[in-house]
């Protein structure tokens, strides 16, 4: 990898100098991210148009149908239809990998994706999450970045450790997620055995209009089980879609997967003073602050008849919410909701909502959107095509619609989130490290780490990588330290013995 002396300053497209790489322009450093920031919008828009046509991140992966029933009243908090008690609403769900491609094996170490689409009589609500409560970055201007640095090298076409761990550990934020994939979560069992969250800190809203910040979880009742690796390297090699066929087989013979849905809940001010950042998407909320609160239960019992029309074009978004639900301050959120419906316009194509599978099952539609590649439904040709209209034509309402927001106010900056009494980039995931995992999944990650360090190249990075995972565990570092010095002693070419002199001349010799 090259390391030039004085690197040239990063452009846009048209040459254009850019002010940063890291940080999407918003207002003041916790406030809402701009349309006009041109280097984000061409970033992503550029990253969207990256491959035809499988996804850029989530290629390979499978799903199913189900159904969703609120079991428990959370209408003191949120005034979605979906989640009022006893409701039960049509889903999908579709599981995923992050960085391989269609044809790579389904247990390669990798993030699994848990994108779910609820059919609500509001209109559809996507949760597009994964198996980890956190995330490697906390700015979407960076995500181009970090799934480069994940995928292959433009030249050789081959994945790279060094470039990887050249990513990460110059993006400390990253350290938590880390910690997760390394560790047993990167490894789950199926699809059926292993968490959802939602990840990011979404609003709700209820009926009196009081606002408070919620986080999704998604409690497998299959249980929480994992591969050991060399177990997952059998398997990827014996059957790349052992996830999907497992899915698949599951629910054909009626073993139906289901999780318990809770949600932790803050209030509304309590965001404004919290020790850390809680939109901070690489952070998660202590269940001793903000416990779980028990919603419903997701059950999948239908796969789909075609895998193309109802799976490989299924788009989420976490722009697609309901009245009663918002997004939040989370940067990273802000981001994917211009770069997800931006990507399915061109992965699928202009009107890709009006599939089955995406289109609305148990809401209408009402707008004056038209034309367009492979337009199907259309108004009648008497319905306006504008508004405002004195015709008839539909009308917006704040009412129905009830959308959240927050208050900011401050200067346009690029910077991070500002920094907070318990903010820090390591403390989470050597707290993950030292109190959740336990002695024998601690020996698995020193194995795990100590694999990844053999594979990097670059000195330098190595050395950093050690240095990572010190400001993640002193002792973690320490370890890592110690078996790579053991491995490099080991692996040492030997000096041959001298023979012993069989006479006094070849003694004196």
């Amino acid at each position: 990898m090259s390391n030039p002396t004085t690197p040239p300053v990063t452009t846009t497209q048209t040459g254009t100098p850019v002010a940063s790489d890291a940080h999407s322009l918003t207002v003041g450093a916790d406030g809402a991210t701009v349309l006009h920031d041109r280097y984000l919008v061409e970033k992503l828009a550029q990253f969207n148009r990256e491959r035809i046509p499988e996804r850029i991140v989530h290629a390979k992966g499978g799903g199913a149908f189900g159904r969703f029933e609120a079991t428990h009243d959370v209408s003191a908090y949120t005034r979605a239809a979906v989640f009022q008690p006893g409701t039960e609403s049509e889903t999908l769900l579709r599981f995923s990998s992050v960085a391989g491609e269609q044809g790579s094996p389904d247990t390669w170490r990798d993030v699994r994706g848990f994108s779910l689409k609820f059919y609500t009589t509001e209109g559809n609500y996507d949760i597009v999450g994964n198996n980890t409560p956190v995330f490697f970055i906390r700015d979407g201007a960076k995500f181009p970045d970090f799934i480069h640095s994940q995928k292959r090298l433009p030249g050789s076409g081959l994945r790279d450790a060094d470039m990887q761990w050249d990513f990460w550990t110059l993006s400390p934020e990253s350290a938590h997620q880390v910690t997760y994939l390394m560790g047993d979560r990167g490894l789950p069992k199926s699809w059926r055995e292993m968490q959802g969250y939602g990840s990011h800190t979404y609003q709700w809203i209820n009926a009196e209009g009081e606002r408070f910040w919620v986080k999704y979880h998604f409690r497998s009742q299959q249980g929480d089980l994992h591969l050991d690796a060399e177990t997952a390297e059998a398997i990827a090699g014996a059957d790349a879609d052992f996830y999907r066929r497992d899915l698949y087989e599951a629910i054909e013979r009626g073993d139906h997967p289901k999780w318990d849905l809770f949600v932790q809940v803050m209030p509304y001010e309590d965001a404004k003073t919290y020790r850390f950042n809680p939109f901070d998407l690489t952070k998660v909320w202590p269940h001793a602050d903000y416990p779980l609160i028990p919603v419903g239960t997701l059950t999948l019992d239908r796969n789909p008849q075609n895998f193309f029309a109802e799976i490989e074009q299924a788009a989420f978004s976490p722009a697609n919410t309901v009245p009663g639900i918002a997004i939040s301050p989370d940067k990273m959120l802000m981001a994917r909701v211009f770069s997800y419906p931006d990507a399915q316009r061109y992965r699928v194509g202009t009107n890709y909502n009006q599939l089955p599978v995406n289109a609305p099952h148990a809401a209408s539609v009402h707008n004056y959107s038209q034309d367009g590649a492979a337009r199907y439904h259309f108004n009648a040709p008497s319905a306006p095509v504008y508004a405002p209209n004195s015709v008839g034509g539909p009308v917006a309402s704040a009412d129905a619609a009830g959308e959240g927001g927050w208050e900011a106010d401050g200067s346009l900056v690029r910077t991070a989130y500002t920094l907070r009494a318990d903010d820090s980039d390591f403390g989470q995931a050597g707290t993950l490290y030292r109190d959740v995992y336990s002695a024998e999944a601690k020996a698995r990650l020193l194995e795990t780490l100590s694999g990844q360090a053999n594979a990097i190249t670059v000195e330098a990075i190595r050395e950093r990588f050690f240095q990572y995972w010190t400001n993640v565990d002193a002792g973690l570092g320490a370890s890592l330290r110690e078996a790579y010095a053991a491995g490099v002693n080991a692996d040492a070419p030997q000096q041959p013995e001298a023979d012993e002199p069989e006479t006094a001349e070849e003694a004196a010799a």
